[in-house]
């Protein structure tokens, strides 16, 4: 039976040491994997009785993203700008290296496991095989935003089929990108989702916090929040922006008129007849739109800020992670 977002449920929750800022899960295992600001990686057993992450391996500054590869083989990235590799079945680190200076923002591996893409913030995506070896740098973002300050690469994504990548930036820049071999083949724009400060900081904030394809490889969305009149504060309403690549035109634009703050984590539905996104404030938020009719399907809060969302196999189970806590939902049909 199909996930259904009308039988959206949280069905258990569970503390974690410090905020959680990225996760990835193994479906079959049912582990999940945790990178935290506390320097550290943790999994946890999500079938257990009592929910109590386990301490894998630490960074030396906050981990900021954990991806897993095919051959049990775990890597994360940090605000160290290093990533590490580390073996699931000897409990051992592979190697550790800095390849982002000074931060890596995030990292994802391809829907077959056997690459790993990360960005940071050297506005630079970097693509790996599963043995760590560098295949491509792909360089097309601006370095300074148009203030003259620096940027930061936020997020990359694969596509279903693993042929491209996508990646987008503070200044609300989407690129997409043909993995073999490393050409640019589209550009999208969201500058709405970045908010500059001109008159007393001198500060800007937001930028696009997540990027999806729908499955079918023709539509790119852009997950981020809309202009913020305060910048001490995350009070803009949750933003999803979607885009034909074909034509790099915008599609449609939703905004949430119950969720504030970042838009973190997206996925597309199989069928890609709904996406979901996630992320927060100082309260959380899930937000499910039709892409294709235009309109959002349900929402609903979530206590906590969240900062990543892992998607079972079978779309009908996900847990969200972020400050100082992690939940796992259901959309069962």
């Amino acid at each position: 039976m199909p996930a259904n977002p009308e039988k959206l449920r949280q069905v258990r929750d569970f503390s974690t040491k410090g905020i959680v800022t990225s996760i990835a899960l193994n479906p079959k295992k049912k582990i999940a994997y945790l990178g935290s600001s506390d320097f550290k990686v943790y999994s946890v057993d999500l079938t257990s009785d009592k929910l109590e992450p386990k301490e894998l391996f630490t960074h030396g500054a906050w981990v900021t993203g954990v991806a897993l590869l095919n051959e049990g083989i775990l890597v994360s990235g940090g605000y160290d700008g290093k990533l590490t590799w580390y073996d699931l079945k000897t409990n051992q680190t592979i190697k550790s290296e800095e390849v982002h200076a000074p931060r890596v923002r995030s990292i994802r591996t391809s829907p077959n496991g056997k690459q790993m893409a990360s960005v940071g913030d050297d506005m630079i995506c970097r693509v790996w095989d599963a043995q760590g070896k560098k295949i491509h740098e792909l360089k097309g973002h601006a370095e300074k935003t148009p203030q003259g300050y620096g940027s930061m690469l936020f997020c990359v994504e694969f596509s279903a089929d693993g042929k491209y990548l996508a990646t987008a930036d503070k200044i609300g820049k989407g690129i997409v990108w043909e993995l073999e071999s490393g050409k640019k083949i589209a550009e999208v724009e969201a500058p709405i989702m970045y908010t500059w400060e001109a008159t007393a900081r001198l500060h800007s904030i937001g930028g696009v916090r997540s990027v999806a394809f729908s499955h079918d490889g023709k539509t790119l969305a852009l997950g981020g929040t809309g202009k913020i009149g305060n910048i001490d504060h995350l009070e803009a309403k949750a933003r999803i922006e979607t885009f034909e690549i074909a034509t790099q035109k915008k599609i449609a634009e939703f905004v949430s008129d119950k969720g504030q703050g970042l838009v973190n984590r997206m996925f597309f539905s199989k069928d890609s007849s709904f996406l979901i996104g996630t992320g927060g404030a100082g309260d959380g938020f899930l937000m499910v739109i039709d892409p294709t009719g235009k309109k959002i399907l349900k929402q609903e809060k979530v206590n906590f800020h969240v900062h990543d969302m892992a998607m079972a196999d079978d779309f009908e189970t996900f847990v969200l992670v972020g400050h100082n806590k992690a939940a796992i939902w259901e959309m069962k049909g």
